[in-house]
């Protein structure tokens, strides 16, 4: 019988991270765990599943051994990646590059376009998201000579706030920000600044200079998103973005709703609550840090409960 399929997530310890992931009910391995990744085929961190008749196995194993999980999706990798991620201090301001970029400079990688979901934040926080340079001289300039406070966009962030963040787009978190990302599966980073910060061994983070300067979007323009939210029986969904890589969504239960799986695979975090997933008169518990895919021809099934997911498809 088809069955939600369940992911253990993966930690990362990050020089920025914190201690902010155990609301999430997880047992961290330090008090600098960055990054929880939800779901995850990427051999940095593979996310293994925890029930039913996959279990143990990775989400790479499904999806190269069982590609009708997945409506017989094509490619070499599956396409998505979900982190949570935890800034206890500012993260390096950042690029990625886009999918020709990387195939040609990194071994074949994908490129990284990605959004964010503010989960929560300190009163008062921001984010790197842009910024001001107006032509690609300028913006060399603006780099090799520091002037970092001239060169970057920062924009005030609250609780629920959404960003886009394609490849070539400049950004970073800052401290005191709680943020579902959903990703290309890509683990491609291009260091620009790092706030001149040491490792525990005294040494400054490797910067990639020139390969920020080749990719980032000169000028930077940031795109309009419209977030329509609709009702579907005691579920509010706002649908945040959709693209070549991926569409996102938030569903906000309070109560009940029958849905159709009508996808090739749906990726689903609970952020918030708790409540049941019914299938086939099965009951599945949900609470905040479940993390389960829904695998193509799933069906009818139902949510109940007062619960927030993030929710995933391409």
């Amino acid at each position: 019988m088809m069955e939600p399929i369940f992911f253990e997530p993966v930690f990362k310890e990050r020089i920025w991270g914190g201690t902010k992931l155990e609301s999430f009910g997880y047992k961290l391995p330090s008090t600098q765990t960055g990054e929880c990744w939800a779901f995850s085929a990427h051999p940095n961190g593979p996310s293994v599943v925890k029930n039913g008749r996959y279990q143990g196995q990775t989400l790479a194993d499904l999806w190269g051994s069982h590609r009708e999980l997945f409506g017989g999706l094509e490619g070499d990798t599956f396409p998505l990646l979900t982190k949570i991620l935890d800034a206890n201090a500012d993260l390096s301001v950042q690029v990625h590059p886009n999918d020709n970029y990387a195939k040609a400079n990194e071994n074949g990688e994908l490129g990284k376009t990605e959004c964010w979901y503010i989960i929560d934040c300190e009163e008062g926080a921001e984010l790197i998201y842009g910024h001001h340079a107006q032509t690609k001289e300028e913006l060399q300039s603006m780099i090799d000579e520091g002037e970092w406070d001239k060169l970057l966009r920062t924009v005030p962030i609250k609780k629920g706030d959404f960003f886009y963040v394609p490849s070539g787009t400049v950004h970073a978190l800052c401290k005191g920000t709680l943020v579902l990302e959903t990703q290309q599966n890509s683990d491609t980073t291009y260091r620009l600044y790092d706030y001149d910060r040491k490792d525990a061994e005294g040494n400054l983070r490797e910067l990639h200079l020139d390969k920020s300067k080749d990719v980032i979007t000169v000028p930077f323009q940031e795109e309009q998103l419209v977030f329509d939210t609709t009702k579907h029986g005691g579920v509010n969904i706002t649908h945040f973005v959709e693209n070549d890589f991926f569409t996102v969504d938030k569903w906000e239960v309070n109560g009940q709703a029958e849905f159709e799986q009508e996808y090739p695979f749906l990726l689903c975090s609970v952020i918030d609550g708790n409540g049941v997933l019914v299938h086939k008169n099965k009951e599945y518990t949900l609470e905040k840090g479940s993390h389960f895919l829904l695998p193509s021809q799933f069906g009818q099934f139902t949510l109940n409960g007062e619960m927030e997911l993030i929710v995933s498809h391409v």
